[in-house]
């Protein structure tokens, strides 16, 4: 498989445009652990190779297990996932499946049990980051392979100063 355009390249205001969502997203709150969930599953459902490895490999950095990875796009079936979890993923696949139908108002009430309303907004916004790379990376060929995590920093760390000896 070749690529067809690199659209950080081509359109770099664009993908900063995108990217700055995303930073939005990652100081949230919302925790890497369930946003690399949350963005596989999207991933998974709209077949992005390329943005089902980097997620993957974000989520095992993050020291995420490969049981819960494997058994990700059957997650109703498993006991692995809390019931946030389950709500950000149902979530998830509603909003990524939006074509199909609206949001059903009994899941948003699910996932007003386990999400406040900020965070259900952030996870929205993280779903439609995700998307948006998902049909770039699907469109112009994104190969995957290559991506490579950067090194996992534990939440609040990035704020905190660094230690002296």
């Amino acid at each position: 498989m070749d690529e067809r355009i690199n659209y950080s390249t081509v359109a770099p205001e664009g993908v900063r445009a995108l990217s700055g969502i995303e930073a939005y997203v990652r100081r949230s709150g919302l925790g890497a652990g369930l946003l690399d969930l949350v963005k596989t599953r999207a991933s998974q459902l709209n077949g992005c190779a390329y943005c089902i490895d980097m997620h993957t490999k974000d989520a095992r950095a993050g020291g995420e297990t490969e049981q819960r990875l494997y058994a990700l796009s059957a997650w109703r079936e498993t006991p692995f996932y809390t019931d946030r979890e389950r709500a950000a993923l149902a979530w998830a696949e509603a909003v990524t499946l939006i074509s199909r139908g609206p949001v059903p108002d009994e899941l948003y009430q699910e996932a007003r049990r386990h999400l406040s309303e900020k965070e259900l907004v952030d996870l929205t916004l993280a779903l439609i980051a995700i998307n948006g790379w998902n049909r770039l990376s699907i469109a112009f060929r994104t190969v995957p392979g290559p991506y490579q995590p950067k090194p996992h920093v534990p939440a609040g760390a990035e704020s905190r100063p660094p230690a002296t000896v």
